[in-house]
């Protein structure tokens, strides 16, 4: 039982340790970097794949860099991209997933202007002529004007470097400062950013930052849809797109029922924008719901928008975002379904996740449920596995880790949510490995030093059931209610002078190890070997109710076992043998007895010295197995033979004593109606009824010729009748026994 209690013990301190994690005490990071395998392969998995037609990319890619030129490209060739996407392509929506920071000057108007305002600024006509060709070459200027009016959404990126500061401009906040308030949010914050030029981004329709979110195994999972910088909150670029494709419709942050609220969880858990509702995390990010490996839209070279290249009507109603998937330019992400991965394809994929609210949750709450699940799951496991056989308990985990994985498929399938599994899974092995290894190291030690005490006295499936509890054994000295037995070879002093040495060994062994197996097999404690003789108990050191009906069928079994033995003993042209068994039954102190030199675990007292006596008896009456009253008593569904009353050696009071014939049901017919007519004329002999005694000794005899007890008694009637016993005898026969 204390072994199943430390079992308990250690798997609750394991179910207690994955709960300490889900709810972020202290992170274990196997289980966080197992956690981000498992839903990239759940992803992977659940996939829908396909090329989405609705969002096209528009890929500075290497080509287009050997084509144009090296990036960035003058901006009245941006100009003039914007003009046929809108004019000639009719996009509905353009995205840049890059930043405008610095001027261009590749058309030399910084020149211009330097000269106009220096060396030809008293040239005549030079004025006018400045005026009209500075416009030409202001490519900002044309960029900005082409821009302006159109669904165009800029985008810039946040930064927390050393000495992050704001340059350039980006767009107004989507929400206030405040508006998180005493919520529980735990956003990104950037102390800085790199905007887009000051007249760009006021003449886009709107911006949005490209940050991921890098989880600490390098890769990109999320997208924050709001960040915050100095207080107020900055919307990503796929989140601008899809509010300026719905008309800018406002944000506003999603909290549970305030019934929850009330109960202490504040957490944000959506976003919404106008129809839409956005999944996010406690960090206001939303998970990408990636559609396929890279290239699950259509890509198409910018250089072929610049070259005329694009069929005319090829992308009108589509949203346009313009990006990069050229090494160079360094937008290469490391994500769930490649190592390499163009930034600019998960902004399309959070704007189509967005477009058919595919978006997973995992909701702050999700922590409590894993924390619940956990805690039953971990539970029910921890006090189970202990009373579990090692092919059970295996068994048992693999249907729980089936069970845990099914329900996360289920919540990940039909309710978009994601479900942390590996916790669930690495408590389950845990639990698992732990009670493996401590029955295999503590518990199988705990057995071998049982086998060490008990084993060369109890039969092994009994030192197996006791190293489940050990605790409830010792080998203290106590006193008990026990069975005794003491077994003989009869005569053996003359048989074994007619072997030789090596003979006699090979024979002794063969006749104690048979009688030994005879004894295991009925649950009996061997005790010793005396010579030829057995000495062995029931009741210790595992406790047994049957211990004098088990007794007593070892006896009549050992008998069964010497007609084979006396069969290999023939063969070998040895002497038949023959043995008595003596039985007892009563109140015997037991335990780890003897000197300091030597010990052994035994049984003493007056019922043992009695069944010594007892064994004696066999001879003197013919029979193979005698008991005593205590035995008789003990065994209601025996068949036993009275024997006689009598007085052995260092008992003052007289004993009844009985032969074991077997149980109810087993004796033949015949044997029974000679009991009963023995147990007539032991009535008629007590009985000083001569006469009838000797007519029945005579039945007897001619049913039985060769019982030695029915001649011992013929011969007790001759002298009684010669020399009565008197009124006052009591039918007691007295023996010198050994």
């Amino acid at each position: 039982m204390k072994q199943h209690i430390v079992r308990i013990a250690l798997g609750l301190v394991i179910v207690f340790l994955f709960i300490g994690h889900a709810v972020r005490l202290y992170e274990v990071g196997i289980v966080s970097q197992l956690d981000h395998i498992i839903y990239d392969a759940r992803l992977r998995l659940t996939m829908p794949g396909g090329i989405d037609e609705r969002i096209v990319i528009l890929d500075i890619d290497e080509s287009s860099l050997q084509e144009v030129s090296r990036w960035p490209w003058p901006r009245d060739v941006m100009a003039s991209v914007v003009a046929k996407l809108f004019d000639q392509h009719q996009v509905a929506i353009l995205a840049f997933d890059l930043v405008f920071a610095e001027p261009d000057y590749s058309s030399g108007i910084k020149r211009l202007d330097e000269l106009a305002a220096k060396d030809l600024k008293e040239m005549p006509g030079f004025a006018d002529a400045y005026e009209r060709i500075r416009p030409r070459l202001d490519n900002d200027g044309l960029f900005a004007k082409e821009i302006k009016g159109r669904p165009v959404v800029l985008g810039y990126y946040l930064n927390n470097d050393k000495g992050a500061k704001p340059i350039g401009a980006i767009p107004q906040p989507v929400l206030p400062r405040g508006t998180f308030a005493s919520r529980d949010v735990s956003f990104t914050t950037w102390a800085g950013y790199g905007g887009n030029l000051p007249e760009f981004q006021k003449s886009a329709a709107s911006g949005g930052h490209f940050n991921p979110v890098v989880d600490f195994d390098g890769v990109v999972r999320r997208v924050p849809m709001i960040a915050e910088h100095e207080g107020e909150y900055y919307e990503a670029l796929s989140l601008a797109v899809m509010r300026t494709l719905l008309g800018f419709p406002k944000v506003e942050p999603g909290y549970p029922p305030d019934r929850l609220l009330k109960r202490g969880y504040a957490g944000l858990e959506w976003l919404r924008v106008g129809p839409l509702t956005i999944p996010v995390d406690e960090t206001a990010s939303a998970l990408v719901p990636f559609r396929g490996a890279k290239f699950s839209f259509r890509y198409i070279g910018l250089a072929d928008v610049v070259k005329d290249r694009v069929p005319a009507g090829s992308l009108k109603g589509k949203i346009a975002i313009v990006g990069t998937s050229a090494p160079g330019l360094l937008d290469l992400r490391s994500t769930p379904v490649a190592s390499v991965y163009p930034g600019v394809e998960m902004h399309a994929n959070l704007i189509a996740g967005m477009l058919d609210r595919s978006i997973k949750q995992k909701p702050n709450y999700i922590v409590g449920a894993e924390v619940i699940l956990l805690l039953i799951g971990g539970i029910a496991l921890a006090l189970l596995m202990p009373v579990l056989s090692p092919l059970r308990a295996m068994l048992v985990s693999i249907v729980a880790m089936a069970l845990i994985i099914g329900l996360n498929i289920v919540v990940w399938t039909q309710g978009d949510t994601v479900l942390p599994l590996a916790s669930s899974l690495l408590m389950t092995v845990g639990l698992f490995t732990t009670n493996m290894a401590y029955g295999y190291f503590v518990e199988s030690r705990s057995k071998r030093q049982f086998t060490e005490l008990f084993g060369q006295y109890v039969p092994p499936e009994l030192v197996d059931k006791m190293a489940e509890d050990p605790e409830k054994y010792s080998m203290e000295g106590r006193s008990e209610q026990l069975t005794v037995l003491f077994s003989d070879i009869v005569g053996f002093t003359s048989i074994s002078e007619t072997l030789n040495p090596k003979d006699l060994s090979a024979f002794i062994n063969e006749y104690l190890t048979s009688m030994s197996f005879v004894i295991r097999e009925h649950r009996g404690t061997l005790d010793k070997y005396i010579g030829d003789a057995i000495m062995a108990f029931w009741g210790a050191p595992m406790a047994d109710a049957e211990h004098a009906r088990q007794g007593v069928l070892a006896a009549i079994a050992m008998q069964a076992r010497l007609l084979e033995i006396n069969k290999l003993v023939s063969a070998r042209g040895w002497p038949p043998i023959r043995i008595g068994i003596g039985l007892n039954s009563g109140t015997m102190s037991v335990g780890d007895m003897g000197s300091k030199v030597r010990r052994a675990y035994t049984v003493m007292g007056d019922a043992v010295n009695l069944g010594s006596r007892l064994e004696g008896l066999t001879r003197e009456y013919g029979v193979g197995v005698i008991v005593g009253q205590g035995t008789r008593d003990l065994v209601k569904d025996g068949v036993f033979r009275e024997l006689d009353r009598v007085k052995v050696k260092g008992k003052d009071e007289p004993v009844a004593i009985f032969e074991a014939v077997g149980l109810d049901g087993t004796v033949d017919r015949k044997v029974l109606d000679e009991l009963k007519l023995w147990h007539q004329c032991l009535k008629q002999y007590r009985g000083q009824e001569w006469d009838q005694a000797e007519l029945s000794l005579l039945n007897l005899t001619r049913m039985n010729p060769d019982h030695k007890l029915y001649k011992e008694f013929s011969l007790r009637v001759t002298q009684m009748r010669a020399s009565p016993p008197g009124a006052a005898w009591d039918g007691v026969m007295t023996f010198k026994t050994k």
